[in-house]
């Protein structure tokens, strides 16, 4: 929650005891990572209001906070989605060359892709043996 410098000033607000420079060892002290931080800065003319003057200094973001703003680009998004389309399409062309090795009645007949690999396995297994006679 963010103060106005009113509210701040206000000494009967719950929160403005710990914002009190003085708590906090001295007028100098600051404190790393606190809300102050992130509020906007008052221009040297005293006026504020300024956007210019806002946030002077972003926050630092971590690596992972970073990679998911890089992910989130409809650039990013875009090339994942065709990168996933040509994975998708080489896995099932490879599931239908395996179906046509596989012995099947009726021939035609749709099987799933775990059916597929159900079916290759028992395949492989009738070949070892009819080797192994």
């Amino acid at each position: 929650m963010m103060l106005s410098p009113d509210q701040a000033a206000d000494s009967d607000h719950p929160s403005s005891a710990h914002s009190d420079p003085e708590s906090l060892g001295g007028a100098d002290a600051k404190v790393l990572g606190s809300v102050s931080d992130l509020e906007p800065v008052e221009e040297a003319d005293g006026k504020g209001g300024s956007r210019a003057a806002l946030y002077p200094h972003p926050p630092q973001l971590s690596r992972e906070e970073k990679r998911r703003r890089r992910r989130a680009t409809a650039k990013y998004r875009s090339a994942h989605a065709t990168r996933e389309r040509i994975r998708v399409e080489a896995f099932n062309l490879a599931f239908a060359e395996l179906r046509k090795l596989l012995p099947t009645l009726p021939p035609d007949k749709k099987l799933s892709k775990i059916e597929i690999l159900r079916l290759a396995i028992c395949y492989i297994s009738y070949l070892n043996h009819v080797l192994d006679v």
